[in-house]
């Protein structure tokens, strides 16, 4: 097998491990176990909570320790273990401890397979800005295929879709151990400080006001990317319960309707070059909210028969809500930071969307559905919930142009014309 396709396949199982469960998991909470909001809230924070401090921790031990590639299979095969046992799990609470450790283990290999493709690809004198992101896409359709491999079968609300999982993330583990080696680089790690290393030196960019309110936006878009994660296929499932709805394509198959949202991410990212070089990366990340608005303000009036279209839309339009906003604002870290510090802003930057940000989404949404969206027999208010989201993602979008203000750099002017 050549270099490509051996990450390619590494790619496909990374994120088919995440699909087969992430968008699922709320349909098994609430249609399965019927348990509450606020506690499914706390969930979904688990994302957030390994997000803040694994990765740099898994970052330290591979380049002092072991070699990333094994690290990677080891995280991969624990991982399958604790998918394994989490059908067993009987109440909430256990479930969240069950599904945190198994955070904690997934996150990091997040940006583990980045550090293995990146040194293979070196290392085989490919280029990894051109090489890197054909491949990264595979990693998407993997996403897809999981969703419609757990849909077609049915295992939307089971604990088949853990098993699922946990047998491809197996196959990772074991697989991972063939993968080149990437070794520790302890001649580059030696004049570090441990302060660097954890990247912490970046949070002093919170004293520039640009970057300040940068992070901040970054935490609120990542809040909204928790809720649409978290309650898109449940509240499909939900129209189950209507007549008119119970057998219509989208109330059968809900997980491939959702996977529209992750084909349209593949599309957005080639036409974000596009917009970059038209309309500039600041009104670049202005869309990304306002397609949140769309997003949400969709699903609010939409519905599994003749509103099916606006379903469909909503999970197109997702594609601009996340991508803009996810590679708008990497390369604004990477063009405004000095050389030193880009890593751990970029870190630091990943931090604040899928660590407190999720935490953020995680916490406020359930506890706000639990008491203000949740009928007495239990059923939700979905039409009120999505509005209430779409109102959230309004007003980030009116502040963010009048308090975000900054001037493009030469650096950046070069990045959006080559971009």
């Amino acid at each position: 097998m050549t270099i490509k396709f051996r990450l390619i396949l590494m790619n496909i199982m990374q994120f088919f491990i995440w699909g087969a469960w992430l968008l699922t998991i709320g349909a098994y909470w609430f249609q399965n176990k019927h348990w509450s909001g606020a506690q499914f809230g706390a969930i979904f924070s688990t994302m957030g909570i390994a997000s803040i401090f694994m990765p740099a921790l898994t970052g330290i031990i591979s380049d002092r320790f072991i070699n990333a590639e094994k690290l990677y299979g080891i995280m991969h095969i624990l991982g399958a273990l604790v998918l394994f046992t989490l059908p067993l799990v009987e109440n909430p609470t256990t479930f969240f401890w069950v599904i945190l450790l198994n955070m904690l283990f997934y996150m990091p290999t997040l940006s583990l397979s980045i550090t293995v493709a990146y040194s293979a690809l070196k290392n085989s004198h490919l280029d990894v800005v051109k090489d890197y992101p054909p491949i990264r896409i595979w990693g998407t359709i993997g996403f897809i295929a999981a969703l419609w491999t757990v849909s077609l079968t049915h295992n939307e609300t089971s604990v088949n879709q853990f098993y699922i999982a946990s047998a491809v993330a197996l196959a990772l583990g074991i697989y991972s151990f063939t993968l080149p080696k990437c070794p520790p680089l302890l001649s580059k790690m030696s004049n570090r400080s441990f302060t660097n290393t954890l990247g912490l030196n970046a949070f002093a960019l919170f004293k520039t006001p640009k970057f300040a309110i940068f992070f901040t936006f970054s935490m609120l878009l990542g809040a909204a990317l928790q809720l649409t994660n978290a309650y898109g296929d449940t509240y499909l499932h939900d129209f189950n319960k209507i007549n008119i709805y119970k057998n219509t394509i989208a109330v059968k198959y809900p997980a491939i309707i959702m996977s529209i949202s992750q084909i349209s991410e593949t599309l957005f990212i080639l036409a974000i070059p596009f917009f970059l070089r038209k309309f500039g990366i600041k009104y670049v990340m202005l869309f990304s909210m306002l397609a949140w608005v769309l997003r949400f303000g969709l699903f609010a009036f939409g519905n599994p028969a003749e509103g099916l279209w606006m379903i469909v839309l909503s999970c197109i339009v997702y594609g601009m809500a996340f991508d803009f906003f996810n590679i708008s604002g990497s390369l604004f870290v990477e063009t405004q930071t000095t050389p030193e510090i880009r890593g751990s802003a970029q870190g630091l930057f990943m931090m604040m969307v899928n660590g407190f940000g999720a935490l953020f989404g995680s916490f406020a949404s359930g506890i706000i559905i639990d008491q203000f969206f949740t009928l007495p027999d239990q059923s939700k208010n979905w039409h009120g919930i999505w509005l209430s989201f779409a109102g959230y993602a309004l007003v980030i979008a009116i502040i963010f142009p009048f308090v975000f203000r900054y001037k493009h750099n030469a650096a950046l002017k070069h990045a959006i014309q080559h971009a």
